[in-house]
């Protein structure tokens, strides 16, 4: 289908809709139906914002189900798996975890995290609810105040275990923490990583893709099972973890979201009067705000990594250096950024299909136009982006996102990540937050034309 046809905006909502109906597997959402048959959490925070344009109730559903995966420390696994699929790798046996004593009775999930969007995605179940009204309003805000307890515990345990030197830096433990899994952000921090004896293993990624180049090879593949190893040797225990692992990061990206969720949070609490919780979540975003300010290379303008082992800054160019317009803050720092996303490194980029921001800059010696996190577009990335800069003011930025955005998807492939000089979708088709990004894009229902 050719990608720059019109399409109408029903046209793009119905087949999105129909993505998420497919992927549905009644009180979870998988993230594609061959690729990722189980739930992602962050994935399931996005899919969530989607969910909410057509099914309150459901949309609920989505994050409860996330939520009784919980660790009794307060930690939100970044994988809980279904029981209706069984070829997915790594899959729970590998991973270990049963043998972790914060694992709740009856849920088979990982054992690390990803990126704390959650918050957000509550915020527009509820926002929706109120919008609709009458029993959608009382889902949203009976679910509001059901499982704040369990938002406010993920967000302390972030704050405490992974960030013990209140740096305003959240640690991460695995590239896969981060949601950008090979990403060059890591190239470091891998390459003085020197697996022990990893059993065999058959990988299923490569199995779904067109190109295997599109995915991290094997060498890279046994580094991201030897450092699960490490953690499962210790049973996932935080004091045990951090002395154990091969990989230290505080990832400036992941941060930015910790800012942005615990001011939204704090929004939440005040509403519901749990006005010392807020105040609690509102500290917790100034410290992550200034966190992520404190990293901003004053050569490039982008924000930074560091590598707590090796003691040194990661600063590769890649959309995390982004990470203050997520965070939001000083004004200054802001227009800063948002004047070197439209340049000519990044949205400005000559050639671009569409101008949206890769994951690499197309100018850095480490971009790779096919390969996961090492140059793709990410549509659900460019929504968070224009979530931040729509909470922000920043109007203009945010319709230049949209209209690109709705251009990209509208080939209705809902791609996992596109090529960023042909538009081509990438990875896993039908994905889920993929499509999720494409109805909050959408919107209300009397929009009917994309780039309107």
């Amino acid at each position: 289908m050719n990608p720059t046809r019109s399409l109408s905006m029903e046209e793009l909502r119905s087949a999105a809709t129909e993505v998420l109906k497919v992927n549905d597997l009644g009180t979870m959402t998988s993230a594609a139906p061959n690729l990722y048959p189980h739930m992602w959490s962050w994935d399931a925070a996005f899919v969530a914002i989607g969910l909410a344009r057509t099914s309150v109730p459901r949309a609920v559903t989505e994050l409860r189900s996330l939520l009784k995966a919980q660790w009794s420390t307060g930690m939100i696994p970044h994988i809980v798996f279904s029981d209706n699929h069984t070829g997915y790798f790594p899959g729970f046996d590998r991973w270990g975890t049963a043998g972790a004593a914060a694992l709740p009775e009856g849920i088979k999930s990982s054992g690390i995290c990803q990126p704390p969007v959650h918050a957000i995605a509550l915020r527009h179940i509820v926002d929706r609810g109120r919008e609709n009204g009458g029993a959608d309003q009382e889902v949203a805000e009976a679910f509001l105040a059901e499982s704040f307890d369990g938002w406010l515990a993920w967000h302390r345990w972030l704050a405490t275990v992974r960030d013990p030197d209140g740096v305003g830096l959240v640690e991460i433990h695995h590239g896969w923490e981060s949601g950008f899994d090979n990403s060059p952000r890591w190239d470091g921090p891998y390459s003085r990583i020197v697996p022990g004896t990893v059993p065999p293993f058959t990988r299923r990624d490569v199995l779904h893709v067109a190109d295997a180049s599109e995915r991290p090879d094997d060498a890279e593949y046994t580094k991201y099972l030897w450092l699960v190893q490490q953690m499962a040797e210790v049973r996932f225990d935080d004091a045990a973890v951090q002395d154990a692992v091969d990989f230290r990061v505080r990832d400036v990206f992941f941060s930015a979201i910790m800012a942005a969720s615990s001011d939204v949070l704090a929004g939440l609490a005040a509403e519901i009067g749990r006005d010392q919780d807020a105040e609690e979540l509102r500290s917790m975003a100034t410290r992550f705000r200034e966190g992520v300010a404190s990293t901003v290379d004053p050569a490039t303008g982008l924000a930074r990594d560091y590598d707590v082992l090796a003691r040194e800054w990661i600063g590769t160019e890649t959309v995390s250096g982004f990470a203050p317009l997520v965070a939001g803050g000083d004004p200054a720092l802001l227009a800063a950024q948002r004047e070197l996303l439209l340049g000519p490194r990044w949205m400005g980029f000559p050639g671009l299909r569409f101008a949206l921001p890769p994951s690499t800059s197309p100018a850095s010696e480490a971009f790779r136009p096919r390969t996961y996190w090492r140059g793709p577009v990410w549509p659900f990335l460019n929504l968070l982006l224009g979530w931040a800069c729509a909470r922000d003011g920043e109007t203009a930025l945010v319709d230049a996102l949209r209209s690109a955005s709705l251009e990209q998807l509208s080939d209705l492939q809902f791609g996992e990540y596109y090529e960023p000089f042909t538009g081509e979708p990438l990875g896993s088709l039908a994905q889920a937050w993929t499509a999720a990004a494409a109805l909050e894009w959408v919107g209300p229902a009397q929009e009917n034309r994309p780039g309107k």
